[in-house]
């Protein structure tokens, strides 16, 4: 594992999902982190982990994050927690690029 990177020459990665795109910062047995582009009116769809908590904090764009029964309305320094079993969603409703990191602490 590097303990350096310039996250500048790494490259975007395609996710599973259409318009999310990342790079992979960190990736160990309990937990990762990674910066996420979000494309222009791209969503992630409504989605749990049983056995992971998920965090975001925004680093650009304005992206609406739905924890269960609650949606935000992100901006630039803003910062989510995910809990485990608990239903969430990512949506970029606007024409410009979000970006985000993405992190996740395995149970």
């Amino acid at each position: 594992m590097s303990n350096y990177k310039k996250t500048d020459q790494l490259d975007w990665v395609s996710g599973k999902v259409k318009g999310f795109h990342g790079k992979k910062l960190i990736d160990m047995g309990n937990g990762s982190l990674k910066m996420v582009k979000v494309d222009a009116f791209a969503t992630y769809p409504v989605h749990l982990h049983p056995k992971k908590t998920e965090y975001i904090y925004v680093l650009k764009g304005n992206p609406k994050i739905t924890i269960g029964d609650e949606v935000h309305a992100g901006e630039k320094g803003d910062f989510f927690i995910l809990p485990i079993s608990v239903k969430h969603s990512i949506e970029n409703p606007f024409d410009t690029v979000c970006q985000l990191l993405v992190g996740a602490i395995q149970k």
